[in-house]
């Protein structure tokens, strides 16, 4: 089989990683340039160009694919996208002799778009899970290939991610072999049902102090917070600001919330970030 892999951050590293390791290296690995990352502003080659790097897999960053590119992406089989970060013309996606497919980390219809994971943690969901799908010009659109559930439980957004990942990738790698044989027939998604996400602000990560008031006294606050916190940690950050002290956190500074847990009904911080103050200097009361 030969296939292009299109996948740019962690979550596609780990689909990357478990593909190879089942044998299906991809004869291209495709992926958004390097960027500058952190304080320094070090520029950074994205996951899944290291992980192309050490299994020897040539690697593209186009803006768009060159003529020489498009004459060796002719001779694939098939695309597999994970999280690959931008858009791809209905032209480059009918290029392999099967077409495109991609993996999404939610069951689709439901959660289509860039923020599958924190939205069904935000919702409150039970479960969530993976979807393979034929890729058309449509966000998240194409008929579904197979899916798979995965319980959340208390899991938080990185926890989660990863999860998904694993269950994905063996997903993948259990279908793309039927697929290419046409062993599979996809289904068409209920279009109606289809709910989408939306990428998080800081302003969304904003707790504020009243509530979080309340839900450290106990109320039905303590599980939106509690969920918030799982939900959009490490980025873009859960925080808040007091306008009074309460239960060991200051007033008028930047807290970050970084983790927590509910017992007896009430929310319990477990690990929070003052603005100027290293986390070991921050005692957690109440």
């Amino acid at each position: 089989m030969k296939y292009t892999f299109f996948g740019t951050p962690k979550f596609a590293e780990m689909v990357l990683q478990k593909l190879i390791k089942s044998g299906l290296k991809p004869q291209v690995v495709v992926c958004n340039p390097d960027k500058p990352v952190g304080r320094d502003q070090v520029v950074t080659p994205p996951p899944t160009k290291v992980v192309a790097a050490e299994h020897d897999i040539l690697v593209w960053q186009p803006d768009k694919p060159t003529k020489e590119q498009f004459e060796v992406l002719k001779t694939n089989d098939l695309f597999v996208i994970a999280a690959y970060g931008k858009i791809i013309s209905k032209d480059v996606l009918e290029i392999p002799k099967k077409g495109s497919i991609a993996l999404h980390p939610s069951l689709l219809p439901k959660y289509r778009g860039a923020t599958p994971i924190r939205s069904a943690i935000l919702a409150g969901e039970e479960k969530t899970g993976v979807a393979v799908f034929e890729m058309d010009e449509k966000m998240d659109h194409g008929p579904i290939i197979a899916e798979r559930e995965v319980e959340i439980g208390d899991m938080n957004h990185l926890e989660l991610r990863d999860k998904l990942a694993e269950v994905g990738a063996e997903l993948l790698a259990e279908v793309m072999p039927k697929y290419i044989e046409e062993e599979i027939e996809p289904k068409e998604q209920n279009h109606d049902k289809a709910t989408f996400t939306k990428k998080f602000s800081s302003d969304d990560a904003f707790v504020p102090p009243e509530k979080l008031i309340k839900a450290l006294e106990g109320g039905e606050e303590a599980v939106e917070v509690e969920r918030k916190i799982r939900a959009l940690n490490p980025e873009p950050g859960t925080w808040t600001k007091l306008k009074r002290p309460f239960k060991g956190l200051p007033k008028q500074k930047r807290v970050k919330l970084i983790d927590s847990e509910i017992k007896n009904g009430k929310l319990i911080l477990t690990e929070i970030h003052v603005a100027g103050k290293t986390s070991k200097e921050v005692e957690i009361t109440g």
